[in-house]
């Protein structure tokens, strides 16, 4: 006999998945709660087990794919061990009387119910009907929207579940070129709307409005030698859409700086072990988010985004700083919120907190969100000087590079001074050069007097 193994639930708010790895093969022998596939949400990746023992007889996903919770993973086999093994905790029920929690396991009873205990149609023929009642919805809805529904309306006689969308928003959506089969929904239950069609058809045309167009074919690489390919995982995908995003769509410029580090050096002896004993760690890093949530305060366009589609600027009452992570999933960037209020301390706490979240894979999508600005260190890796791209629809982001010791002329003689290399990069359709000049000239006088901002009299920035 056959039975399904389909996606648990994964956790609250989490609806889909991508599968990092699949931990079987089809004719492979399983135990109970062995684990079978490893899937990868926004918020971590983990292991799934499965509920019964089996043999497996076929494998429904691959490695890549994103998936959603109820969805098929595995079909297994059970011979007479095995279903003796999955029915174990239904042992001891009277004849006669039905298998409710074997059902609810996704088996059924290992015997033919009474005649007054008729059992619950087959879960194929239950999902038929739901298509079905779907389908009438939908057609009902095409009436009212459409006196005269098109052909292209109708449901395509395939075995794919309907795409949660009311046939105007298919027809909008085959009007403008989009696949709706490819658009992410914001409603309830994944349902698309017009919004998100053209929310969708802007990001895909953004590179060829940049004059990227589609990305070319690669060249066949195994004229020259072996090869080999695995899927991108679901981090680095959504990495590589949102940079690709960012690049075509906001005009970079960069300004490049650099902050005599004696200041900050002096201001972590200070209060490095008062930071410890808060349970944080008084970086550079910290130092610099705080510097930078002040100069965010101080120049106000470097705190807005821009609204093309309204020609507007968006100014935000709030600082909050994206701080890029490297972590074993990638490239992450959780936000410190309200980090102009925190106090040096406060903040060093809380961005500890975001980095042990980050490195035990505990982000929440709700961790990465918000941004206003981001700040990136590379210095921590030791890295040298770089041009960051900006995270859209932030206007502003802070590069950091590794210390370097050069020697300065001043005074009438050389001297040695160490400087902490700086690289900001700006949306240029909301910020001017001479901004930018601004901007980061105020930023290494705070960076090189960082006790300023610890007792708050740090300058207005746009008056000086």
């Amino acid at each position: 006999m056959s039975r399904e193994f389909k996606i648990p639930e994964l956790g609250e708010n989490v609806e889909s998945a991508s599968v990092a790895r699949i931990l079987v093969s089809e004719g492979d022998r399983i135990e109970k709660d062995q684990n079978v596939v490893e899937l990868e949400t926004d918020k971590a990746a983990a292991e799934v087990p499965c509920d019964r023992a089996g043999t497996v007889e076929k494998i429904h996903v691959q490695e890549g794919d994103d998936v959603k919770v109820g969805q098929v993973l595995l079909t297994l086999s059970e011979d007479g061990e095995e279903k003796k093994q999955n029915e174990q905790p239904d042992r001891g029920r009277q004849d006669g009387e039905r298998e409710e929690e074997a059902e609810d396991a996704g088996g059924k009873a290992p015997r033919e119910p009474s005649p007054e205990q008729k059992p619950d149609r087959p879960q194929a023929e239950e999902r038929e009907q739901e298509k079905e009642a779907t389908r009438g919805q939908e057609e009902s809805e095409a009436g009212k929207e459409a006196p005269a529904p098109e052909p292209e309306e109708q449901p395509e006689p395939e075995e794919e579940e309907p795409v949660p969308a009311a046939p105007s928003v298919r027809r909008f959506a085959r009007e403008i070129g989009v696949d709706i089969g490819a658009v992410r929904g914001s409603g309830p239950n994944g349902r698309i709307s017009v919004d998100d069609v053209k929310t969708h058809a802007r990001h895909a045309r953004a590179p060829a409005a940049a004059g990227g167009g589609a990305a070319p074919d690669l060249p066949d690489f195994s004229r020259w030698g072996s090869v080999r390919r695995e899927p991108m995982r679901k981090v680095r995908r959504l990495t590589a859409e949102r940079m690709s995003q960012a690049w075509s769509t906001v005009p970079h410029a960069t300004q490049f700086g650099a902050a005599e580090l004696a200041g900050i050096e002096t201001l972590r002896r200070r209060y490095a072990a008062e930071a410890e004993t808060a349970g944080g760690h008084l970086s550079v890093t910290a130092v610099v988010v705080k510097t930078m949530a002040a100069a965010l305060k101080a120049f106000p366009r470097f705190n807005a985004s821009v609204d093309a589609r309204k020609n507007e600027i968006v100014y935000k009452d709030y600082v909050n700083i994206g701080v890029a992570m490297d972590t074993p999933r990638g490239l992450l960037v959780p936000v410190v919120r309200n980090a102009d209020a925190l106090g040096l301390i406060e903040l060093s706490v809380r961005l500890r907190t975001l980095i042990d979240k980050a490195r035990q894979g505990a982000l929440s999508v709700e961790d990465m969100q918000g941004g206003n600005a981001t700040v990136t260190n590379a210095g921590a890796l030791g890295g040298d000087t770089f041009i960051p791209i900006v995270n859209w629809p932030e206007a502003a982001i802070l590069g950091v590079a590794q210390s370097r010791t050069e020697a300065v002329f001043q005074g009438g003689e050389f001297r040695p001074r160490e400087l902490l290399p700086l690289a900001l990069s700006y949306d240029h359709r909301l910020i001017d050069g001479a901004d930018g000049v601004r901007f980061l000239k105020w930023l290494v006088s705070a960076l090189e007097d960082p006790l300023r901002l610890v007792v708050g009299s740090a300058p207005t920035g746009e008056e000086t």
